[in-house]
């Protein structure tokens, strides 16, 4: 039995006494009938011929109508006044896929007809070649919309926004990722990308979420939209202030976030006290952490009770902080920990942990008997109530801003807030050639395979800085983008600036070049003196203040001075070794085990650091060198161009 509607084509052969009929089907199978008379044969063959092209006249009505109606659907979609997202393809394509299986004729003869040929080519288009038709659409859409919306575009921030800060606004995939290099004016964009939606009324106030990574960033975004937007009903927040918001909502009382988390001296002090009580107790923990600090951290270490020594207890406080942060941060049991260790490293690892336990007792204790939560735990309950639905979430716009700067746990509260929302929009907009935290928990995949962990999604470049010239921007792109793990992207500046714009000097020249600076800077112009550590201040800022009076100098490490800028920035400490930039790889196990991957390319985030500290100048920038002992970044520079002088041209 062969239904008509699995026929391709009938052949009538003859042969030398029989005739042979021979039907073609689908997936090139072919059905043969021998051994009838030849005449029958003919009279079958012409009457069977006529029924079936009769059938298929009538069938391709039917297919051409069921065809008319989805290159319509097609239509209307691609007119609407609004971005054609990846989602709403998969979802067009499922339904050309069902509308073509529908059809009572098969696909491979719709070409055939007249009325159906058109239609399907059109539909066949949308399957073949969605994607580029898609990006077309969108292209064309976007045209229209810069153009009717160009008043919108120009009034919207103090400055008018560029061509590719426009398109990021308005661009309306569920995740975007806008890689904002430095001085590309980011803000303006998350603040546009909160008026466009109120705009084109795509969401209320209160469905548009803010995310800043700091109380400092979240309140400098609020008075932005205020002074913008002329709202207070947008509220950017930190993520903590968040999973406190949440935890508020859904059990109607709100947590008491510990003292220890502002207080530095006493969280310090605490965790010293009981590694001390530990270590005079215990003679084995004594001796477990003598060994860990001297064959994995190479430090000297007192005979004795060392743990009393002030020096070492001072040097430890730090590390034993960082430590216990990121075992609070992974949340998880200590089995679970060690479980996660690669084969490698995990009975030393198991060590490490063990010797951590007591504080991690210690601060558990401390934090129950002020009934307090600490910022991780905030986060861990957070997540928890959105996975029992106990809060529901009324956000359909989440805007992240520095998204290089996310960790895991973050990321997992994202996750969870969209689950409960399946159709919210993730717009995070950051640089990856700024990612310069991981010793705190950030993990720059999040940002390079942001699809992988946030589903499919847009990714666009803010393509001018409005900060640095080109001479900076070339020398600094060129620097960061050697490690093939950064994205690339385009950055280009708005003025050309000189050869000297980079220059390399001796350590012993910062006298003179100031001398010099005092010359010509103008009275609101800004001095930017950076060094990898606190502790590299050069000695000779002491007297700033009455050496050179006119000038506003001001000094901060490089991980502080991210966001800033400057007229000039001065670079010191551009020395190899202890204390040197690259800083050496000084991670524990513990560091090893529970921070984010870092990637396979030599001093990756240290060229980070040194991208940042370059890009905070508008105009010039000067690296001061040790000539005897150099950074292997002086030569990396020299390499690309930047000169070496001997004293400031």
């Amino acid at each position: 039995l062969i239904p008509f509607n699995q026929l391709l084509s009938i052949h009538c052969k003859r042969g030398l006494v029989w005739g042979e009929l021979e039907f073609e089907l689908p997936a090139g199978k072919v059905v043969r009938l021998h051994g009838t008379e030849w005449q029958e044969t003919q009279a079958f063959y012409r009457h069977l011929l006529k029924s079936w092209l009769d059938w298929s006249e009538e069938m391709s009505l039917i297919s051409a109508e069921v065809l008319q109606r989805q290159t319509d659907s097609i239509q209307t979609l691609t007119q609407q006044d609004k971005w054609f997202s990846r989602q709403t393809l998969a979802t067009l394509q499922n339904a050309i896929r069902d509308s073509l299986g529908a059809l009572p004729l098969p696909v491979s003869r719709l070409e055939a007809f007249d009325n159906c040929r058109d239609h399907y080519q059109h539909c066949l288009r949308w399957l073949e070649q969605g994607e580029e038709t898609r990006t077309a659409v969108n292209q064309a859409w976007m045209d229209r919309t810069l153009a009717a919306e160009q008043p919108f575009f120009e009034t919207v921030e103090s400055s008018p926004l560029n061509v590719s800060q426009s398109k990021a606004v308005i661009n309306g995939e569920e995740g975007v990722l806008v890689l904002a290099g430095a001085g590309s004016g980011k803000t303006s964009v998350l603040v546009a990308r909160a008026a466009w939606l109120m705009h084109r009324q795509e969401a209320t106030p209160d469905q548009i979420l803010l995310l800043a990574f700091g109380r400092k960033a979240a309140e400098e975004m609020n008075d932005r939209i205020r002074e913008r937007l002329h709202t207070d009903e947008i509220q950017a927040k930190t993520f903590h202030a968040l999973a406190l918001h949440i935890i508020q909502q859904a059990s109607r009382k709100a947590p008491m976030i510990s003292q220890l988390e502002s207080d530095a001296k006493q969280r310090r002090e605490l965790l010293v006290s009981h590694w001390q009580q530990q270590c005079a107790e215990k003679k084995t923990q004594a001796n477990g952490w003598r060994r860990w600090l001297t064959e994995e951290l190479e430090w000297d270490v007192p005979e004795g009770d060392f743990w009393n020594d002030p020096k070492l207890t001072g040097r430890l406080a730090g590390r034993l902080e960082r430590w216990l942060g990121l075992m609070r941060m992974h949340g998880g049991s200590q089995s679970e920990m060690v479980e996660q260790a690669p084969e490698s490293i995990r009975a030393e690892f198991q060590q490490r942990v063990r010797l951590m336990a007591p504080l991690l007792k210690a601060w558990k204790k401390a934090l129950k008997d002020e009934n307090a939560v600490d910022f991780s735990g905030l986060i861990h309950q957070a997540v928890n109530l959105l996975d029992k639905g106990r809060f529901v979430s009324p956000w359909k716009h989440i805007l992240v801003d520095e998204f290089q700067d996310i960790s895991p746990q973050r990321a997992t509260l994202l996750a969870a807030l969209r689950r409960q929302n399946s159709r919210t929009c993730l717009f995070a907009v950051g640089d990856d050639w700024q990612a310069i935290y991981r010793f705190s928990g950030a993990e720059l995949a999040l940002t390079t395979a942001f699809e992988q962990h946030f589903g499919v999604g847009e990714q666009c470049a803010l393509d001018t800085t409005y900060r640095f010239n080109e001479r900076i921007g070339e020398i600094a792109n060129t620097f960061i983008q050697q490690n093939p793990y950064q994205l690339k992207k385009p950055l280009n500046s708005l003025s050309k600036g000189d050869k000297k714009a980079v220059t390399i000097l001796p350590q012993d020249q910062l006298e003179p070049l100031l001398d010099k600076l005092s010359g010509f800077v103008k009275a609101d112009e800004r001095i930017l003196v950076l060094a990898r550590y606190h502790h590299l201040r050069p000695a000779i800022l002491e007297k700033a203040a009455t050496k050179w009076p006119n000038l506003q100098i001001d000094f901060m490490t490089v991980h502080a001075s991210k966001g800033q800028q400057a007229e000039y920035v001065i670079i010191v400490g551009m020395h190899e070794g202890k204390d040197g930039f690259p800083a050496p790889a000084r991670e524990s196990v513990i560091e090893a085990v529970l921070l984010p991957e870092p990637e396979d390319f030599p001093d990756a985030e240290e060229r980070r650091l040194l991208y940042v500290a370059l890009t905070r100048a508008k105009h010039r920038v000067w690296l001061l060198q040790d000539v005897a002992n150099p950074s292997v970044f002086i030569e990396h520079l020299h390499r690309l161009g930047v000169p070496t002088q001997r004293k400031p041209g």
